[in-house]
Order: structure tokens, then sequence, then C-alpha cells
């Protein structure tokens, strides 16, 4: 252990700090990741394994303010690192059983066809679909993020977005209307 000098009254402030940037972004944090891995478990592990990397980084990024734009690039490039590692393959169980009508019933089987349609997606697609649509980040953020040139965060989106249309005919724009219709009724 290091003696007591003037560098030990700094700790507990960064400590409060990056405690602070915890309670404060873990919730957006979390459904970053979840749109990335599809599953909340899976969510949950990679957000936990961001943060401790952010955690011993702290004081480096506590003086240049980007956080957490470092713990989501941490969270792009571990998950990016777990599609890469040999993985037992999931199912998702077969059709929905139909359920007495309800409010949300048709909102609740989009939700399932879209996760179905993002599964079918290469790693690379879905993090591109989740920086671009979901982070809401430019084709040059998107490419920063993933350490790729911008022409092929545009490819990947364009082979994204054909693959879920047609993985998932109800993300098309004709049905978009006809969706909304359905879903204030």
């Amino acid at each position: 252990m290091r003696g007591t000098g003037s560098g030990t009254s700094a700790m507990p402030t960064a400590e409060a700090d990056y405690a602070d940037f915890v309670r404060g972004r873990t919730a957006a944090l979390l459904r970053a990741a979840f749109v990335l891995t599809g599953d909340q478990g899976l969510a949950e592990d990679l957000v936990q394994s961001a943060l401790a990397r952010t955690h011993l980084a702290w004081n480096r990024l506590t003086e240049h303010g980007n956080a957490e734009a470092y713990t989501r690039k941490v969270m792009y490039h571990l998950q990016v690192d777990w599609w890469r590692r040999k993985r037992v393959a999931e199912t998702l169980p077969g059709v929905v059983p139909e359920r007495p009508a309800g409010d949300n019933t048709d909102a609740v089987l989009l939700r399932v066809s879209v996760a179905r349609a993002l599964d079918q997606l290469t790693p690379r697609q879905r993090a591109v679909i989740t920086l671009r649509f979901f982070d809401d980040q430019t084709e040059s953020e998107a490419a920063t993020v993933l350490s790729c040139s911008v022409g092929t965060v545009k490819s990947q989106t364009a082979k994204a977005l054909a693959k879920l249309k047609r993985l998932c005919p109800e993300l098309a724009p004709e049905h978009a209307h006809a969706a909304d219709e359905g879903v204030t009724q």
C-alpha cells in the first residue's frame, strides 16, 4: 500500500463519480446491450463486463469526459468477441400459441418476430443496426465505434435492413401504417 500523500484525497471523489455514472447510465446501457444480445441475461453480463473495464480506466476517462462513449465502445467490442467464441446454439420455442384477443397481442407478436429476425443477422449487421437505429448514431460515429470504414457501415446497414424486411415483413413501410392503425384500435 502506498503512503498517504496528496493523491489519496482524490480517490473518494473518483469512486463517487464512478458510482454516480453507474447509477445514472446503467439503464440506458442495459437497453443498448439487450438490443445487441437479444437476451436480458447476456445484456446484464455485457454491461457488467463493460462497466468493470470502464472502472479500470476511470481516472483517464474523467479527464476527457467520455466515460459513456468508452463504455459503449467496450460493450460493442466485447459483444463481437463473444460472438466469435464458440457458442451453444439456442433456438426460440415454436410458434407463439394463440391467446384470447388482447390489447397488446399484435405488439407482442411483432416484438417476437423482430427478435427472431434480429437473431438471424450477422454480429456486425446487428451491431450496425443497434448503433444506427437504436443509439441514433451517424454512419461515421458507428464506423468509429466498430473500427471499420463508413462504407462498411453503409453496406452492412443495407444488407441488414433487407434481411430484416425479408424475415419480418411487418417491418416493411407498406405494413407500418397498418400496424399503427392496429395498435390504436
